[in-house]
């Protein structure tokens, strides 16, 4: 059994009269040593739990404080007291050929209490060690560029390289699902990968068709400028988008072509001319697309991630000459495992920073005015809403009598809303199911008998519309007993006429493209933006208006033919086609770098 691996599992079988051996007991031990192992690897992976930071004591001295960490393959590391070790003292310093290191600690076992063997023949040792200690050793590596525990691919992530040069590498990237109605996460990841001193500008324009900037536009404007790393540090840019509803079941987000630009001290360094990310939409939960994803991961590609089972502590840059060094800085580079206890202690700092709020649309309570209580609750579906309603009669409530309920928000807002009020009650019938609860919409009287207790009202609704509520009223068509009666009220809002942006008023309304006439690479892609004016925003439809024009998605990403010329795209409302506007992809094989100005024509390279 390699080091690194735990299974398979095999423990002692006993039967009577089994004679019991030293690698039988080794076994035993074995076994309950790898279980635990095995499961703080795959509960907890490989990090720290707790203390293990570095300081700098002197010019030549570090302290490690006291911790716990698990190793790669789960094993505890334990380190019971603070250690002060001289940088020179510690293993690996005399290899080291550079002036930046990297301090790690692995798990270390050591054989412990020589006792004399009674047992032993003459070819074996006379003396034995009785116990082993379950120890630690730091130790000195040479800077590590990038992490040396293997990392676990997954399809969780889509990513494009933005750049690359001898000195920086840049990377988008976000998740290939999305949730739709939700957010997301766009991110620009540069990594130095050298030791040069260089700073380092770059820029692009990603065109992101069903995703929402908080500014409300399809388009993010990614890059830095004038950023300086050392070799082996990386930074994020992170970009906020919300997915909008849609039909479609796929997008794409784009590098819009030629946008792409990145400079190190002012010298431009090659670009990816236009990439296309492939994302998918869907309605699970972020939850679940996240557990669906993180279950992938097998034994198999678990193991090929232990390479290096020692767990980074800090980088220590030094200034060193032949005889000499000095400590410059250390910078930790810990990656901290979350325990269950941890996890509570997490929870309840972050309850700090994060209000809990009711997300769900519409929901009222409150009591309402006649004394009965009422509660609303608005369904996923925007245009409905439902709730129940008390009214009180008090005692003695007779034929003719007509009672109120308070004002009642249905949390659809202001306008033309439909309510439907039906009656709750609770059936003692056999044959229908005891109590077995039903609702009643319209005349009681039609289910009425002298066995099953209805009340015979009469309802009106009056609907407030300029308030966002409505009133019940009721009325008793028989004397009855009963002190309240409990209903069920459903409310429907349907647009006005002023939501319908009627045909013959849209004189004024119009859509325009964000950008109109586009050059293009054959199978390059470009998105289509719309900007509405004098209008609300609508769903859009785009057609080619010839064949062989290349391919437009449902949501405006056109990719071109690999034949130039100059091709046609049709852009309309979905419900108003009369509201349309043009645009033009001017595709040639071989781009030289011309542009557009504002109205669409081609500008001349010799006027710049």
């Amino acid at each position: 059994m390699s080091q690194n691996q735990q299974y398979p599992f095999e423990r002692n079988r006993y039967y009577p009269g089994k004679m019991l051996t030293s690698a039988d007991f080794q076994a035993e031990q074995n076994y309950y040593i790898n279980k635990n192992h095995f499961l703080n690897g795959l509960l907890y992976g490989s990090g720290i739990v707790c203390g293990l930071g570095v300081f700098s004591l002197d010019d030549i001295s570090i302290l490690i404080e006291s911790g716990v960490a698990f190793d790669g393959t789960g094993r505890e590391i334990v380190v019971d007291n603070s250690v002060v070790k001289k940088l020179s003292s510690i293993e690996g310093f005399d290899r080291l050929k550079g002036n930046t290191a990297t301090l790690k600690i692995r798990y270390q076992e050591k054989d412990i209490h020589s006792v004399y063997a009674v047992g032993h023949k003459d070819n074996e040792r006379e003396y034995e060690y009785n116990r082993i200690s379950e120890g630690y050793e730091i130790f000195l590596t040479e800077q590590e560029v990038f992490p040396s525990d293997y990392n676990l691919e997954t399809e969780f992530l889509v990513k494009e390289t933005f750049f690359q040069s001898e000195n920086y590498v840049g990377e988008v990237m976000l998740p290939n699902t999305v949730c739709i109605g939700g957010n997301v996460k766009i991110v620009l990841e540069i990594r130095k990968i050298s030791s040069a001193s260089v700073k380092l500008s770059c820029r692009g324009i990603l065109e992101t068709p069903v995703f929402l900037t908080p500014e409300e536009s399809h388009e993010i404007e990614i890059g830095v400028e004038d950023l300086s790393l050392q070799e082996g540090e990386s930074v994020r840019r992170e970009y906020w988008v919300e997915v909008q509803d849609s039909v479609i079941k796929e997008t794409d987000v784009i590098l819009r072509s030629g946008s792409g630009a990145a400079y190190e001290d002012d010298v431009a360094i090659t670009t990816v001319p236009n990439f296309v990310l492939k994302v998918r939409l869907s309605y699970d939960k972020p939850l679940k697309l996240v557990g669906r994803d993180t279950g992938r991961v097998n034994l198999e590609m678990r193991e090929m991630g232990l390479s290096d089972i020692a767990i980074p502590l800090a980088d220590i840059r030094l200034v060193r000459d032949d005889n000499s060094y000095l400590i410059e800085s250390i910078h930790e580079k810990k990656h901290f495992v979350m325990t269950p206890a941890q996890e509570l202690m997490r929870n309840e700092f972050l309850s700090y920073y994060q209000k809990n709020v009711d997300i769900r649309k519409g929901r009222d309570k409150s009591v309402s005015e006649g004394g009965g209580s009422s509660e609303s609750r608005q369904t996923e579906f925007t245009n409905i809403a439902t709730g129940t309603l008390e009214i009180p009669l008090g005692k003695n409530a007779r034929e003719g009598d007509i009672r109120y309920s308070g004002e009642i928000a249905h949390g659809l807002g202001t306008g033309n809303v439909f309510v439907q009020v039906g009656y709750d009650y609770v059936s003692d019938r056999p044959d229908m199911g005891l109590n077995q609860k039903s609702t009643i919409y319209g005349n009681p009287d039609f289910f009425s008998d002298r066995n099953n207790g209805l009340v015979n009202v009469e309802t009106a609704v009056k609907i407030l519309n300029e308030k966002g509520t409505f009133v019940v009223a009721v009325k008793l068509l028989r004397d009855v007993d009963f002190l309240v009666l409990t209903f069920r009220w459903v409310a429907v809002r349907f647009p006005a006429g002023d939501d319908f942006e009627l045909t013959e008023a849209d004189y004024d309304k119009s859509i325009s493209v964000d950008t109109p006439t586009v050059i293009m690479g054959a199978k390059e892609s470009h998105f289509f933006g719309v900007r509405f004016h004098n209008m609300k925003k609508c769903s859009i439809t785009y057609e080619l208006t010839a064949p062989g024009s290349g391919e437009i998605s449902s949501d405006g990403t056109y990719t071109a033919p690999s034949k130039d010329g100059v091709y046609e795209i049709r852009i309309y409302c979905s419900d108003m086609p009369v509201i349309c506007t043009y645009a033009y992809a001017i595709v040639r094989k071989q781009l030289t770098g011309e542009k557009v100005d504002a109205n669409g024509n081609l500008e001349d390279k010799e006027k710049k």
